[in-house]
């Protein structure tokens, strides 16, 4: 007889996310090349909802290289590429026993296309992965997270060009060979649906290089996927305890009315947003995306072989979870809804969203789960005796959890939970350092100035409390 789950199981991974290019630094050193996030510029003068890199031109590219004023923090990130050592002595001594991280593409192939890597780049993620495993965590390393080498867009067009698949590949079996038997988890496409927000960071397609953009990016994303399977197809060929798993930016998507077109409509966007993880997951191309396409005029080039590559499907999902939108029959894109509180930044709170989608993905693709993003960017002040009272974080936090907890009851496989940003770094979407999602205070503003001192805010001794119970004390 079946036992409905009382709580998170005993094996519970808790964890913490970042990714390389929002908090390592080290813009060029010991043979790193540019990459695609180097390029975000910190607009101040920007709108919050504007402050994001959405669609770049070469224009803007070469503006960038050049520019001796802009702002550019993810050069310098918070230097963790130096202070990593104490930085996960801080997280595991919290009791994360899993940390998500990135590698930096063009810190191992600086140009992308190079037959042999850089060592010196490989010798650093050595001595990381050494060090999560050494304070207690299972490393979780995501292959490509926004680190596209720049020279890919400029010298070929990004994701859209078939040349490099052979390049993102080539790339992960190094990383594969050189791992075994230390890492486990595996992300190879880090939020591979985001082809709006974060399209250029995503893909690498400058927007003047080709013809028609949208089009462009589907096969960009169809590329993806096939390097995506080629590389899980060869991950598993090393070592069969390798759990390779895809990503999603999760939704979901709400109608915005009871009025059947809405819901319709909302059906069609959540599908295209599904679509990744269906082929992803099941190993094909579903029939609503071919009408998408053929309704939108976007043609695909598909290479023979495309089809049975695709069958080598990931093991698990993954998805971030932030917030939720409505939709209706007369808009073409989500939006906002103002009946939910939200951040400064305009991002819904929506816990009972995260139970929704849990159970949407489990019922959609009966796999394993990990929750490998969630939280919440705030202003936070640090106090003149250095404290940081943020328990709104707590809050977010403790709302999101028992969510969690109750989607396990429905039956959902969920395995693992990572908080994004789990000490404070670099905002991905408008490259600032004052929208602040960690435990941990990184003394450091916009610019680049401060301290760099890491301080412990309120809600690192409450999340350390939730670990130690394994999500019975909120």
């Amino acid at each position: 007889m079946y036992q409905v789950p009382t709580g998170f199981p005993k094996n519970f991974l808790w964890g913490g996310a970042v990714a390389a290019n929002q908090c390592e630094g080290a813009y060029e050193y010991e043979g790193k090349g540019t990459s695609v996030a180097d390029i975000n510029e910190f607009r101040a003068d920007l709108p919050l909802e504007k402050r994001s890199n959405a669609e770049i031109s070469t224009s803007y590219i070469e503006e960038a290289l050049n520019s001796k004023t802009g702002i550019f923090p993810k050069r310098w990130g918070i230097n963790f590429k130096e202070t990593y050592p104490t930085d996960l002595k801080l997280l595991g001594g919290m009791g994360l026993t899993l940390f998500r991280t990135s590698i930096d593409w063009s810190r191992i192939f600086p140009n992308g296309d190079e037959l042999e890597p850089n060592e010196a780049g490989l010798l650093f993620y050595d001595k990381l992965i050494d060090e999560i495993i050494a304070n207690g965590m299972e490393p979780m390393i995501t292959l490509s997270h926004y680190e596209m080498p720049l020279n890919l867009t400029l010298k070929y067009k990004g994701w859209y060009s078939r040349e490099v698949v052979d390049f993102f590949v080539r790339y992960c079996k190094v990383i594969f060979d050189r791992y075994q038997g230390k890492v486990k988890y595996w992300i190879v496409i880090n939020q591979i649906n985001l082809i709006g927000h974060e399209s250029f960071n995503h893909l690498g397609i400058a927007e003047d290089k080709v013809e028609n953009l949208q089009e462009a990016k589907y096969q960009g994303v169809h590329h993806m996927m096939v390097a995506s399977a080629l590389a899980t197809e060869y991950a598993h060929q090393v070592d069969e305890n390798y759990q390779v798993g895809m990503m999603l930016c999760g939704g979901p998507e709400y109608a915005a009315t009871c009025n059947p077109e809405d819901v319709l409509a909302t059906l069609k966007i959540n599908q295209m947003q599904y679509f990744f993880a269906d082929v992803l997951l099941r190993g094909y191309y579903p029939g609503y995306a071919f009408r998408y396409f053929e309704e939108h005029g976007i043609k695909l080039e598909f290479a023979a072989e495309d089809e049975k590559i695709l069958k080598h499907t990931a093991d698990y999902l993954s998805f971030s979870y932030y917030y939720t939108q409505i939709c209706d029959a007369t808009h073409d894109e989500p939006y906002r809804n103002k009946a939910l509180p939200a951040n400064p930044w305009g991002w819904t709170i929506d816990p009972l969203g995260l139970r929704t989608l849990l159970n949407s993905f489990y019922d959609r693709y009966q796999c394993p789960i990990y929750i490998t993003e969630n939280g919440i960017g705030c202003y936070d002040q640090l106090e003149e005796d250095g404290s940081i009272h943020d328990g709104y974080r707590i809050d977010y936090y403790k709302a999101h959890i028992e969510q969690m907890k109750e989607a396990i009851k429905d039956g959902v496989d969920l395995r693992g939970y990572c908080a994004w940003g789990p000490i404070d770094i670099i905002s991905c979407s408008s490259s600032e350092m004052s929208k602040r999602y960690g435990f941990i205070y990184v003394d450091q503003d916009d610019y680049g100035k401060g301290s760099q001192k890491r301080y412990l805010k309120d809600s690192y001794d409450w999340m350390k409390k939730v670990i130690a119970s394994n999500g019975e004390t909120l």
